[in-house]
């Protein structure tokens, strides 16, 4: 009889391993999105998974690798957190700045690139893969003027993440256009 009773919990308790979560759904019927809480993880390493994550890209397309930029990081910090504000994914703050203009307030001293944004609950990995299936935003990913990156979010206490990408021609491209011009010589 113990031995029944000990057979009998051991498949209770396999049986109970191979229960699965039920998805929660929302009002239009499809499943809820899994919260990504961006509280837990640094700031430096979600910057670097996406450095990694985009520089393994470009190289895969045989383009130049890109650097972390401090300045660009600022500006996309300053642009996440505004779209969250104005509830709306768009290129323009609600003081009215443009993309360009927010680089040179975080004293960037070269070109802006382009900018990518997006009003997700996915992770940053999950927003440069859907960055890569659209061509616009896959053609600012892949620019060969790019050398420098800048990247940060804001997520609201719902969990929804408003992400930002700034690329910009750091010192690297200004001095190769310098010295690859044929009309100065080099």
């Amino acid at each position: 009889m113990i031995r029944f009773i000990c057979q009998l919990l051991a498949f209770l308790f396999l049986l109970s391993a191979c229960e699965t979560e039920v998805p929660k759904l929302g009002a239009d019927g499809k499943p809820m999105p899994r919260l990504y809480n961006l509280r837990l993880q640094s700031t430096a390493s979600v910057q670097f998974r996406m450095l990694d994550a985009l520089n393994a890209l470009r190289i895969s397309s045989n383009i130049s690798e890109l650097a972390l930029s401090s300045h660009l990081n600022a500006a996309a910090a300053t642009h996440a957190r505004d779209m969250s504000v104005q509830n709306r994914p768009w290129h323009f703050g609600s003081e009215g700045s443009s993309p360009i203009d927010r680089v040179e307030m975080v004293g960037y001293p070269h070109k802006l690139v382009g900018e990518l944004i997006s009003e997700t609950f996915e992770t940053e990995l999950e927003t440069l893969s859907a960055w890569m299936e659209n061509p616009d935003t896959r053609r600012v990913l892949l620019d060969k003027r790019a050398t420098e990156m800048g990247f940060s979010w804001y997520q609201e206490p719902s969990g929804k993440i408003w992400w930002t990408m700034v690329l910009g021609t750091g010192p690297e491209f200004v001095e190769n256009v310098v010295t690859n011009n044929p009309s100065r010589g080099g």
